[in-house]
């Protein structure tokens, strides 16, 4: 589609500063928790491992409370309409990958949590405030979670790595504002009065 129609131009095409922060902040913390979670299940045990281990629980429990901000955010604030041109499939699919995404960022840390409480590590967040642990100290129970907490980022992986191609394909094969929204604003500056 070479042109987008005049009333699509009209509608909201950007995201607020507040949901464009969280965005991105939440990807960054997505990603590197990823990559320090795959990084450190592979190192024999050591205390750099103990470390990671434990900023990677921070840093998790930090994940979990930006997304309960953010979907606060999102449920008192109207994100931009999709663009009219999208056919109601993909309307559907964005949706649905977006409440995957939400899901997924909720569940994975939750998963975290029972699997250090089942395998006896309780979460002390920055070393300063113990999050209690909620299930009794049972091995089977533990490697079973983390089974699943693995499983959950697997998951999360391959959506977020769906939703980085579509959003690439609106930007260079659809040409509209779909990735553009959620980019940073750039101001234009006032004219000379």
């Amino acid at each position: 589609m070479d042109h987008i129609d005049t009333a699509e131009q009209d509608l909201p095409q950007r995201y607020s500063g507040t949901a464009k922060v969280l965005h991105w902040l939440m990807a960054l913390m997505i990603l590197g928790l990823f990559a320090v979670g795959q990084y450190m299940s592979d190192l024999s045990m050591s205390p750099t491992k103990l470390q990671l281990y434990s900023w990677h629980k921070w840093f998790g429990v930090t994940a979990f409370l930006l997304v309960l901000i953010r979907l606060g955010w999102r449920l008192t604030h109207q994100p931009p309409t999709l663009p009219l041109h999208m056919s109601t499939l993909q309307q559907r699919a964005s949706h649905l990958a977006h409440a995957a995404l939400y899901g997924l960022m909720l569940a994975i840390p939750v998963s975290g949590w029972l699997m250090s409480s089942a395998k006896g590590y309780q979460t002390v967040w920055f070393g300063v405030l113990p999050i209690p642990d909620v299930l009794a100290k049972d091995k089977i129970l533990g490697d079973l979670l983390a089974e699943v907490h693995g499983t959950l980022n697997g998951v999360l992986m391959l959506i977020v790595f769906i939703h980085v191609i579509a959003a690439f394909k609106h930007h260079f094969i659809d040409r509209d504002d779909i990735l553009k929204r959620m980019l940073p604003s750039r101001q234009q500056p006032s004219p000379p009065q």
